[in-house]
C-alpha cells in the first residue's frame, strides 16, 4: 500500500498512526457539526461518505463496515432531528453514502488482497536470499569476519546485495557486490555471482581471474536468459584478497563505493582505486583488471558496505558519510563495528532507509590483542559521547 502502511517509527510515526485511528470517527463528528450548524442549502454528505473511504485502506475489513454504518446512521439521525428523514433527498443522500460505504469494502478487500501478495512474494524474495547468501564464519585463515544484510524498510521486495567470504590457497578471498534491481531477479543473479565466485576463488591464480570469471558467468547468465532487462543488467562489486601471511590486501573494484580502512588508532583511510573501472556484466569491452595493493596492518579492519549505507539521507537529505563517522572510534571486533553502523544509520534515517544495505568486515588482530578493547560508541551528531 506504498509509503502510508509501513510501520512509522519513532515520535512521529506514532503521532501518525493516533491521527490515522481516529481520523474517519474525526470525519464523521465534523460531519455531523457542520450539517446541524450550516443552512439547509450546504450538506455534510461528503464528509460522511469520505469516512469510510479513509478507513478502508488503513483498517480492517470489520472496521471498515462499522464506520460505513456509523456514517449512514449519524446522516440518518440528523434528518431524523430536522425532521427531513422521509424527504426523497435525504433518501438519496444516505443511499449516496451507504454506495460509497459498500464501495470502501471492495477497495479494503482488494487492498488486504495485494497486501498478502507483496508478502508472499518477499517472504520468497527473504528465503532465497538467506539460501544464496550465508552468513561467513567468524574466522577464516586467521582473520576476524563478521557479515550483515539489513532490508530497507521502505522498499517492498527484498534487493540484490550480495557478499562472501573463501579461505583459498591464495589467502582469503572476499566479494562484496550489489545487483541492479530488486525481488527474485535480483537474488538469481546474486545467486550466479556468488557461485561464480566460490569456484574462481578456489581455481584462479590472480584477483583479477576471479573478476574475469564473474564477468564471464555474467554474460553467459544474460545470453541464456535472452532478455538483459530480465537480468537487471549489471552488478557494481569490490574483490578483495588477503595472502596468508602477508600485511596487505589486494582488491579490484568494479564500479563500487570504495571500501574502509579502519586503523587501530581510529584512523579512517578510503582505499580508492588507481584506476576506475565500470561493474560487472555491462559487455562494454572494457580494459583488463587491474588489482591494487595497500598495508592491511595487526589491529587494522576493512569496511565493504554497498551504497544503502553511503546513500542514506537524514530528514534534510543529507548523505551518511561512514568515513567521517568512524573516524577516531576503536571497537572489540568487526561484529562490533557492524553493530554499532547500523545503529548509526537507522539514527540518521530515522528508521526510513530507502535501500538495502550489506555490510562486510574483515578484522586482522594484532599480537597480543586482548578479546576485548574499550569501544566508543558512535552517536548522533550533537550527542555526547560514552562508553
Amino acid at each position: 500500500m506504498g509509503k502510508w502502511t509501513r510501520r512509522w517509527r519513532g515520535p512521529d510515526g506514532a503521532r501518525g498512526r493516533r491521527f490515522v485511528r481516529v481520523l474517519p470517527v474525526a470525519m464523521i463528528v465534523v460531519g455531523v457539526v457542520f450539517d446541524l450548524f450550516t443552512p439547509p442549502s450546504f450538506t455534510a454528505v461528503p464528509i460522511f461518505a469520505a469516512a469510510p473511504l479513509i478507513a478502508a485502506p488503513f483498517f480492517g475489513l470489520g472496521t471498515t463496515i462499522r464506520i460505513g454504518i456509523a456514517a449512514v446512521l449519524a446522516l440518518a439521525g440528523i434528518r431524523l432531528y430536522t425532521g427531513d428523514l422521509i424527504e426523497v433527498v435525504s433518501f438519496i443522500e444516505m443511499l449516496t453514502v451507504l454506495t460509497v460505504a459498500v464501495q470502501a469494502c471492495v477497495i479494503n478487500r482488494v487492498v488486504r488482497r495485494g497486501n498478502e501478495q507483496l508478502a508472499s512474494a518477499r517472504i520468497i524474495a527473504e528465503t532465497a536470499m538467506r539460501a544464496v547468501l550465508p552468513t561467513p564464519p567468524e574466522r577464516i585463515g586467521g582473520l576476524q569476519v563478521a557479515a550483515r544484510y539489513e532490508a530497507a524498510q521502505a522498499d517492498e521486495f527484498v534487493g540484490g546485495d550480495l557478499f562472501a567470504a573463501a579461505d583459498t590457497p591464495y589467502g582469503v578471498r572476499l566479494v562484496l557486490g550489489d545487483v541492479r534491481g530488486k525481488g527474485l531477479e535480483a537474488v538469481g543473479a546474486v545467486a550466479v555471482v556468488i557461485g561464480a565466485f566460490r569456484e574462481a576463488a578456489e581455481q584462479e591464480k590472480s584477483l583479477e581471474g576471479v573478476a574475469q570469471r564473474l564477468e564471464r558467468a555474467l554474460a553467459r547468465e544474460s545470453v541464456r536468459r535472452s532478455n538483459l532487462d530480465a537480468f537487471e543488467g549489471f552488478v557494481t562489486a569490490v574483490l578483495a584478497e588477503i595472502p596468508p601471511g602477508a600485511e596487505r590486501v589486494r582488491m579490484v573494484n568494479r564500479g563500487h563505493p570504495d571500501p574502509l580502512l579502519l586503523h587501530g588508532d581510529g584512523a579512517v583511510e578510503a582505499l580508492t582505486p588507481s584506476e576506475p573501472a565500470l561493474p560487472l556484466g555491462m559487455d562494454l569491452g572494457v580494459r583488463p583488471d587491474r588489482s591494487d595493493e595497500w598495508e592491511l596492518p595487526a589491529g587494522g579492519t576493512l569496511l565493504f558496505y554497498t551504497d544503502g549505507l553511503s546513500e542514506a539521507r537524514d530528514a534534510d537529505g543529507v548523505f551518511y558519510d561512514p568515513a567521517e563517522r568512524l573516524s577516531g572510534r576503536l571497537f572489540p571486533g568487526p561484529e562490533e563495528l557492524l553493530s554499532a553502523l547500523t545503529d548509526d544509520v537507522r539514527l540518521h534515517t530515522g528508521g526510513e532507509s530507502t535501500d538495502d544495505m550489506a555490510l562486510l568486515a574483515v578484522a586482522r588482530p594484532a599480537r597480543g590483542q586482548p578479546d576485548r578493547r574499550r569501544t566508543v560508541k558512535i552517536v548522533k551528531r550533537g550527542a555526547t559521547l560514552s562508553d
